[in-house]
């Protein structure tokens, strides 16, 4: 058991050497505040990545036709009845739907825009997770009867028509007009990489063939009952268009799960990285402690072998030493967990709106569980050293 008074001795030692201590402190806690970042950002790094992947789709299953150079027939392309094959044919999709978009320009309240006119099949909101914000979405009526109704993007009905509700209003599209029946965002952005853009206009597929005289569906999504029959269903998705096609026609048929995986390799092996980094610098931090306590040990020979001759064993005189080292670890831990913790917490507000910090708050007991281990390693020579030192020859040194 550790004597009161050798604890004291010790923080009287280090109250001595004042910047001394607090440079070596400054190591250490560099050190544990990498540590705490290192885990913070790659977390919160982590679930930003996939919470946009996964806002795209649940278990999601795309597909599209990519023609070549030369001119492909129109029966290459994926169709409706493509899209209606799907369920029948795959027992492990539970929905299925499809989407096409051109360039159009819309005119509402006097004004022109060029938006994108997506006509869309039943079952799409489900899949893509559309929210609605006012109004409703499209429902089976509105596909069957061909009714000229439509959704704008949040973006859009602010553009045109402000603060006011959009609901009820009349857009033209072209040579039709169209009621707005609801306004909706994405849960998720996706930046335009998919069909839906920032200025978009969503209507019932069937429309579609009044402005391209076609049966054409750029994009057919299918959803996986489960996360792992993605990969099933997304081959079976892919002989289910080539068995509906001329042979040698190929498909171009994908899923999130790839995008997933590779985004947690990249958040594993960043924190790895850094983390090593962290215990790096958490090393550096314990070989300083330790030239400094051997420094220390040294100018303070006089003094050990006083303690000596006056009856302190080499066990009091080591737990004297070892104790410093494990305060100043210590006291560099918790200052380092505390601007590791605070930094984030400060940066919070000008963060992006979906980019949530996240804490692990096992990386703060590691943290503070390695910087003590780094004190005890590294300062273990210096305080067996001071141990080590006759109380004759100690007493001779000046």
């Amino acid at each position: 058991m550790i004597e009161p008074g050798i604890s004291l001795e010790a923080m009287r030692a280090l109250s001595a050497n004042k910047l001394r201590a607090l440079l070596s402190t400054l190591g250490v806690a560099i050190g544990s505040a990498c540590v705490v970042l290192v885990v913070t950002v790659a977390l919160s790094a982590r679930n930003y990545i996939t919470g946009l992947i996964e806002a795209i789709g649940s278990n999601l299953v795309y597909a599209q036709f990519l023609p070549g150079q030369a001119k492909a027939p129109l029966g290459d392309y994926i169709s409706y009845d493509d899209v209606q094959a799907i369920q029948p044919s795959i027992p492990q999709a539970v929905r299925a739907a499809g989407s096409r978009g051109i360039p159009k320009s819309v005119t509402a309240g006097g004004e022109e825009l060029a938006v994108t006119l997506l006509g869309v099949t039943n079952g799409y909101q489900d899949i893509r997770r559309l929210v609605i914000l006012r109004g409703r979405y499209l429902d089976p009526d509105d596909m069957e009867t061909h009714n000229k109704v439509c959704l704008l993007t949040e973006e859009l009905a602010k553009r045109f028509f402000g603060a006011d509700d959009p609901v009820g209003r009349t857009i033209r599209v072209g040579e039709l007009g169209f009621t707005v029946i609801g306004v909706f965002r994405e849960r998720g952005a996706t930046f335009g990489e998919y069909d839906i853009e920032r200025y978009t206009v969503v209507v019932p597929y069937p429309l579609m063939k009044y402005y391209t005289g076609d049966d054409v569906i750029l994009t057919l999504f299918a959803q996986a009952d489960r996360a792992e029959d993605v990969p099933l269903v997304t081959r079976q998705v892919a002989e289910v268009l080539r068995s509906r096609h001329r042979p040698g026609t190929e498909y171009t048929v994908q899923n999130l799960s790839s995008l997933l995986d590779a985004a947690r390799k990249i958040s594993l092996a960043l924190s790895v990285v850094l983390l090593v980094i962290g215990f790096i610098t958490l090393t550096i931090g314990g070989v300083n402690i330790m030239n400094i306590m051997l420094v220390t040990v040294q100018e303070r020979t006089h003094e050990i072998g006083i303690r000596r001759a006056v009856g302190a064993r080499r066990e009091d005189i080591r737990a004297q030493f070892l104790i410093e080292a494990v305060l100043i670890s210590g006291v560099g831990a918790l200052a380092g967990i505390t601007v590791g913790v605070m930094i984030p917490m400060a940066v919070q507000p000008l963060l992006p709106e979906r980019l949530e910090v996240r804490f692990a708050w096992l990386s703060v007991l590691v943290a503070f569980a390695v910087s003590s281990a780094v004190g005890i390693l590294f300062g273990y020579l210096p305080a067996e050293t001071a141990a080590k030192l006759e109380p004759t020859e100690a007493l001779r040194h000046e």
